[in-house]
């Protein structure tokens, strides 16, 4: 399977939709997500970054989890509802554009290519909301994740508290830079409409976000090439 494979079939998914929703008199409502706008995680056009309108554009990833674990907690949409929203946040995040099993679920693994969430939201927050550079951000990065038992987990199941070394977080840290400020803002300058949400701001470039398509990464990447490469550094 290669990308050509997995972007027709998010093509036609969203072109039945496009195509139902015409018929029936009804709109497309985007399944993206803040987090996945700023990696530029989409098939561009006719795919999972088009729709009539998108509800999540404003909700990152690492909160759309939190809103779950609180919906089923909360018991106001029945057993059933709760119990699908449970395996909603256990299942691996995944496009689900190739073949997986029964017994393992997906064999695509969205984090093993962008990046853990957590991270990548954190990043994302802190570049977009205050501007900060990247030897700052991974200094908070580490001081936050590089040690699973200390600090405040609010609803963080243990089997799912994380911790990252200083490389780690720096080698995930240049994978969003680049994304970001290099490869995916094409995506983000014809986005469909959406709510603003949250204090994270938006990316769409009718409201806080502006850029050219064609920027570079440079000065952001050789910055964060000076961060420390292990620990002890």
């Amino acid at each position: 399977y290669d990308i050509t494979f997995e972007n027709i079939q998010a093509g036609e998914r969203t072109s039945h939709l496009f195509r139902i929703a015409n018929y029936r008199n009804g709109l497309v409502v985007g399944t993206g997500d803040l987090s996945e706008l700023a990696l530029g995680w989409s098939t561009y056009g006719v795919g999972d970054h088009m729709s009539h309108y998108n509800i999540n554009a404003g909700i990152p990833k690492t909160l759309i989890v939190h809103l779950l674990r609180w919906a089923a907690a909360s018991g106001r949409f029945g057993t059933d509802a709760a119990s699908v929203l449970v395996d909603i946040v256990n299942t691996e995040i995944s496009p689900e554009l190739v073949p997986g099993t029964a017994e393992r679920g997906p064999s695509q693994m969205t984090e093993a290519v962008v990046g853990p969430y957590e991270l990548q939201d954190f990043n994302n927050f802190y570049i977009t909301r205050y501007g900060y550079g990247p030897a700052k951000i991974a200094f908070m990065a580490y001081c936050s994740w590089h040690d699973r038992t200390q600090g405040c987990w609010l609803d963080v199941p243990e089997d799912r508290r994380n911790e990252y070394t200083i490389r780690e977080i720096k080698d995930w840290l240049m994978e969003y830079l680049r994304r970001f400020f290099k490869t995916s803002q094409f995506k983000r300058s014809c986005m469909a409409d959406s709510p603003k949400i949250g204090s994270g701001g938006s990316l769409s470039p009718r409201g806080d976000y502006r850029a050219p398509s064609d920027a570079e990464a440079t000065v952001w990447l050789k910055q964060a090439e000076a961060i420390p490469d292990s620990d002890e550094s």
